[in-house]
């Protein structure tokens, strides 16, 4: 009896939920028509025939992330860079190191391994397709950042931390990797202004092609004939640098061994703080 209970509230719900779709189907599909500040979008994201309003980009999402509100994805961007010092700071004072003897053959079968070499590489390569062409084809800096971190991802799981260790992928080279990152995008933003102090002319920050009230200024669309898209193609470069590098510190944090850890929590103890 239950169970035809159940049946019957499951139906009624959904005549309930067809009812409403029903009566507002206008308002739940979306329409055909595109919305005006779209069509400014679609028009100006390449359009050099007004340089004063254009990004040089057929990539429309790429052009509005960095050029059209880029202001707004400095600031979110922040937002996952201060996520990365929070893991950094949880970790602080324990050590990422090589021990000194490791006893038995660390990471999963020989075939895995012998595979797991070959991978990476493709991975890193169409990573870096992703983001260098991020102002061309859908991709960027920070899509392409993530997909390069799967390449240490799966090291580590095949491998084991101490195989990127030993290479060198630790902490500190990452965070310098990640501080090259963010020191280039930081200069890309303010290039514009930059070059208009030392030519003398007005600029703005985050500008990349001339404005109205800066038409001396702007960043080269072009450089030996490709399309570059002026400050796109850096911002997408440097942030590529910056997700990947602090992708991969986060895994190399999460994927502490044991023993380091609890190394910490015992010294933190014998130095009087609580357990």
């Amino acid at each position: 009896m239950k169970h035809w209970i159940g049946i019957c509230i499951l139906i009624l719900t959904i005549l309930a939920i067809s009812f409403v779709v029903a009566a507002n189907i206008n308002v739940l599909v979306p329409s055909t028509n595109v919305r005006t500040l779209a069509e400014i979008y679609l028009k100006y994201t390449y359009y050099p025939w007004d340089k004063y309003f254009t990004a040089m980009s057929p990539e429309a999402c790429t052009s509005i992330v960095w050029d059209f509100r880029g202001l707004d994805t400095v600031f979110e961007t922040m937002v996952f860079y201060l996520a990365i010092i929070g893991a950094i700071a949880l970790a602080r004072g324990v050590p990422l190191k090589l021990p000194r003897e490791i006893k038995g053959e660390l990471g999963l079968s020989l075939i895995v391994k012998t595979v797991t070499k070959i991978v990476p590489v493709l991975i890193i390569a169409v990573a870096g397709s992703i983001a260098l062409h991020g102002h061309l084809t859908p991709g960027g800096g920070f899509q392409g950042g993530a997909t390069a971190a799967v390449a240490p991802v799966l090291i580590l799981v095949v491998f084991s931390q101490f195989y990127l260790l030993k290479r060198g992928v630790n902490k500190n080279s990452m965070l310098l990797l990640r501080s090259i990152g963010l020191t280039g995008i930081g200069i890309t933003a303010f290039a514009a202004v930059l070059i208009g102090l030392a030519t003398g002319h007005y600029a703005f920050v985050l500008q990349n092609q001339p404005k109205p009230l800066a038409p001396d200024i702007s960043l080269p669309a072009f450089v030996g004939g490709q399309l570059i898209s002026g400050s796109l193609w850096f911002f997408n470069f440097f942030e590529f640098l910056a997700v990947a590098a602090g992708f991969t510190i986060v895994f190399l944090l999460i994927t502490l061994p044991e023993k380091l850890a609890e190394a910490k929590e015992e010294k933190h103890v014998a130095e009087g703080g609580e357990k």
